[in-house]
């Protein structure tokens, strides 16, 4: 079995990505906003993992082989991304799409255990809430704290079809910009999900992202959560969020993952796969 642990040093990424989709099991559902498209990996207790702003399936790609090795992967493309055909014009659409479709593959009332990356902290938090039956769940990056973001570099205008020269120089600072702490963090594998995720996106989660909807919704939550940041990432400053989100409810930690920026999931990847394999081991 091929393992996508390790950064990418080849040109042929369209082929590493299309050997890695054919890993998965493939779940199209129905929903009344159009289809939601889950793929599933391993085997055991259900793990639900929800990608960021702007992402799909992709970001998880460092994590697949550490956390499938104890649990079934569920990794949808949330409505208005990936290859989902199901649009969403807010925040609830999303999570009615995404509740409607997870009781079409589990049940209404089935115990799992649930990630969220960055915008997908708040649609796992939103859902968490509505939903119940959470038994653990990790939140990566969250947006929606309403908190202090650090200072980041310019974001380009990457759309040049004409210019695959530019385009790659401005996804290259973008990346950086907001995604990465080091560039050397940003290999040809990388960048090729990140070009394929934000080509796809069609859900403009901004407003909500930099918005401070995630404190009331977490205080719904009565199951245990544990929060990660990368320690450079510029979408929070840990140690001024942490501490709010945390005297939300019961059972609340948090972590700051040395050398990471916003996608720490990718950049440290074994440092993330270690905390995360230890909270939902218990």
């Amino acid at each position: 079995m091929t393992e996508f642990l390790a950064p990418a040093v080849t040109h042929d990424i369209d082929n590493i990505i299309s050997t890695l989709n054919q890993r998965f099991s493939h779940h199209r559902i129905p929903v009344h906003q159009g289809v939601v498209h889950w793929r599933t990996l391993g085997n055991g207790p259900p793990l639900i993992m929800l990608h960021g702003g702007h992402g799909d399936w992709g970001h998880w790609v460092r994590n697949l082989d550490a956390l499938a090795a104890r649990h079934q992967l569920w990794i949808p493309d949330m409505p208005g991304y990936g290859d989902s055909t199901a649009d969403a014009g807010s925040l609830d659409d999303i999570v009615i799409a995404l509740r409607a479709s997870m009781n079409v593959l589990f049940g209404p009332d089935a115990d799992i255990d649930l990630i969220g990356f960055s915008f997908g902290g708040l649609v796992a938090t939103t859902l968490a809430a509505q939903r119940q039956h959470i038994r653990r769940m990790a939140l990566i990056g969250t947006a929606g704290h309403g908190g202090a973001r650090r200072e980041r570099g310019r974001m380009l205008s990457w759309r040049h079809p004409d210019d695959p020269a530019t385009e790659e120089a401005a996804l290259r600072n973008n990346m950086q910009s907001l995604m990465v702490h080091h560039a050397a963090s940003i290999d040809d594998l990388s960048l090729a999900l990140y070009r394929q995720a934000v080509l796809s996106a069609r859900f403009r989660s901004k407003p909500l992202s930099t918005s401070g909807r995630l404190l009331p919704v977490l205080a719904q939550c009565r199951h245990p959560v544990l929060l990660i940041w990368g320690e450079f990432d510029v979408t929070a400053v840990p140690e001024d969020v942490a501490p709010a989100l945390c005297a939300a409810g019961p059972d609340r930690h948090w972590e700051v993952v040395a050398g990471a920026g916003h996608w720490a999931q990718y950049e440290r990847a074994e440092a993330v796969n270690a905390l995360l394999s230890d909270w939902f081991g218990k």
